[in-house]
């Protein structure tokens, strides 16, 4: 399974120290049915913990999620900070992942050697 972040996920992720160790994580537990909130059309929010503290406390991620094939976090945010998505960046989010989920290889490697999209890397075995 391939794990990737748009330049703002990488820029909100690397200022609250969220490692892609823990991405992968997130992407495991998803894997396997673990989500927070499945939002329908290939979105879901996951939950992630701050760097020494809990989930409950921590971020939410919008990830543009299709099972065993490819995985995109394009929103994080503190929940202190908005307690959700409005409907209109929900509706958005849905455009985006039917579009992003039906990219082949070739686009996928093309958008990741334009520097779109950066690759998350992990164990193999943690985002099986």
């Amino acid at each position: 399974m391939r794990v990737f972040k748009n330049k703002s996920f990488a820029r909100f992720a690397r200022k609250s120290r969220i490692t892609d160790a823990v991405l992968c994580a997130a992407i495991a537990d998803a894997s396997r049915g673990l989500v927070d909130a499945d939002l329908g059309g290939g979105v879901v929010k996951q939950r992630i913990a701050r760097p020494g503290s809990g989930k409950s406390g921590g971020f939410r991620t919008i990830i543009l999620f299709r099972l065993r094939e490819r995985a995109f976090f394009v929103r994080g945010f503190a929940k202190n900070e908005l307690d959700n998505i409005r409907d209109d960046e929900l509706a958005a989010f849905k455009i985006l992942a039917a579009k992003m989920l039906s990219y082949d290889e070739a686009a996928l490697d093309l958008a990741v050697a334009e520097g779109i999209l950066m690759e998350v890397k992990g164990d193999d075995e943690t985002i099986s």
